[in-house]
């Protein structure tokens, strides 16, 4: 369902849609001929996590494990402590 929202611009001119920014980090803008303005939110992930979603095979390998850990789906293998590395 669509929600609308009316804004206005605050004394400086700037609109902001407050709490419908929840969760987003930027916005695309796209002005139609007929003044429309269209807002497209993002939300930006570090450059050094991209690769997986470039990675399909990688992303559905990471989506399925954390399936299988919401539905209880887990095997303990123990503790890693011998492998941290010691000051």
């Amino acid at each position: 369902m669509a929600r609308a929202k009316i804004v206005r611009p605050d004394n400086k001119g700037p609109v902001t849609p407050g709490a419908l920014s929840q969760g987003v980090s930027s916005y695309r803008i796209t002005v139609n001929e007929d003044k429309t303005i269209i807002l497209k939110p993002y939300s930006e992930i570090p450059a050094r996590e991209k690769w997986i979603f470039e990675n399909n095979s990688v992303l559905s390998e990471i989506k399925r494990g954390l399936e299988d850990s919401a539905n209880g789906k887990v095997v303990s293998l123990g503790s890693f402590s011998q492998y941290l590395e010691k000051e």
